[in-house]
């Protein structure tokens, strides 16, 4: 709904199962899309290519006037009856004020039925990609964390999302290190959850998949896929490319294992971004 009229046109041949973590989602003949205000709901049946009817509004989202990390992320849940919502926070690490910060830098389950939502998790700065891990079934997001501390901190990382849990925006980052910068809150600090897999400081990771079998060859034939958008305030530069993360089969990644490249190449040798 670029045009704001309330009415969809899918440019391109819609695809099941390739938007759910991007921003729509298809849950039977409903496509739910995320705007940066709202969650609305189309009805959508295999082959259209445009869809005339009027969104209906499921749900407001923290949207303007302040919206620093805008994109609404969601991905359906594997029994269709509830979406979860991604919300990045509205500052690097509460310097607008936490009143800002209301029901932002955390993951909304909102039900489907009813259109009520609960926070799942929360203390997450900016949570990108959502993905369910298909061996345990458990919700997993790629988090952008905090800038400023320098080039080797705070690592961007992947992890399962607890619910109810806390990972220590802005407070605390990496399960308990304390950030100086926003007023103290020690209270809360035995309630920090540390992520499952650090993904290197300033990567930007913000796609996340996970691998269906061996369509890559054994080597990807259990893991995640996290696609990195790079450091903009990183020497040297990280991220700028697509890395494999192995998992074990108990669903989580595999002890000491490094990420692999997939697809890289994409700063030039003037450390210039090629896409």
């Amino acid at each position: 709904d670029a045009d704001g009229d309330g009415v969809a046109e899918l440019k391109t041949p819609f695809l099941t199962g390739l938007w759910g973590p991007f921003g729509m989602a298809l849950v039977g003949d409903q496509l739910y899309v995320a705007n940066t205000d709202a969650l609305l709901r189309f009805p959508y049946k295999t082959g259209d290519t445009k869809i005339t009817a009027k969104g209906v509004k499921v749900i407001d989202l923290p949207g303007a006037p302040l919206n620093h990390h805008w994109t609404k992320n969601i991905l359906a849940a594997p029994d269709g009856k509830s979406i979860y919502v991604a919300i990045g926070s509205n500052s690097n690490v509460g310097e607008n004020g936490l009143d800002v910060e209301k029901e932002r830098a955390r993951i909304w389950q909102v039900d489907l039925a009813s259109g009520r939502r609960n926070v799942f998790a929360y203390g997450l700065r900016n949570p990108v990609g959502l993905a369910f891990e298909p061996h345990s079934g458990m919700l997993w997001t790629a988090v952008n964390e905090r800038d400023e501390l320098g080039s080797d901190i705070v690592p961007d990382y992947i992890t399962s999302v607890q619910f109810g849990g806390f990972y220590g925006w802005p407070w605390y980052y990496w399960g308990g290190f304390p950030d100086p910068r926003p007023e103290p809150n020690e209270q809360i600090a035995q309630y920090v959850i540390r992520p499952d897999y650090a993904m290197g400081p300033h990567t930007a990771s913000l796609g996340l998949t996970f691998a269906t079998g061996a369509k890559l060859g054994p080597k990807y034939a259990s893991g995640a896929f996290v696609g990195q958008h790079g450091s903009w305030n990183r020497k040297p530069p990280s991220g700028y490319k697509v890395v494999f993360v192995p998992f074990d089969a108990q669903g989580f990644p595999v002890k000491d294992a490094k990420p692999s490249d997939v697809l890289s190449g994409f700063l030039n040798k003037d450390g210039e971004a090629q896409g």
